[in-house]
């Protein structure tokens, strides 16, 4: 049993540390659904790449609590094709809602596909946040699925 957990993480440890290209598109921007406990839920979604593996999402919200927030984000791929990959990223959202504001830091882990023949990209995604602003409270329960339009 030992031996078969060594090798397992051994496979694990060099496909995430592949190092070819991780995406195979720039500009991308479309539509992200999400629970609706996170300030930064159910949004719009623009993701650029600065090169194959470093990229920033934005997000606009709206709903009851509009918010603002920015990610940055590692890509890696998952096997030997640039269309999955595999990311985790950090940033910062900040929100309105009922004259009251929301600031705090975000994280986000998940997997991302752009079709080879098609301009289109998805993603899900796990992004949890901690509400520092207006009091301490960590929101475990924020996942999402983006569709999103490749631009370039």
């Amino acid at each position: 049993m030992r031996n078969t957990t060594r090798c397992l993480m051994t496979i694990l440890v060099i496909a995430l540390s592949y190092q070819s290209q991780a995406q195979d598109y720039n500009t991308a921007i479309g539509i992200r659904l999400s629970s609706a406990a996170p300030t930064l839920n159910n949004s719009i979604s623009i993701k650029h790449f600065f090169n194959d593996r470093d990229a920033v999402e934005g997000l606009i919200s709206f709903g009851d609590r509009f918010g603002i927030g920015a990610l940055y984000e590692k890509h890696q791929l998952v096997g030997a094709t640039p269309a999955l990959n595999w990311f985790y990223g950090a940033g910062g959202y900040i929100g309105f809602e009922g004259g009251t504001t929301w600031f705090g830091p975000t994280g986000i882990t998940g997997l991302d596909y752009k079709f080879q023949n098609a301009p289109i990209n998805i993603s899900l995604d796990w992004k949890p946040e901690l509400d520092i602003i207006p009091r301490i409270n960590f929101v475990a329960d924020a996942f999402a699925f983006t569709a999103r339009f490749v631009l370039k």
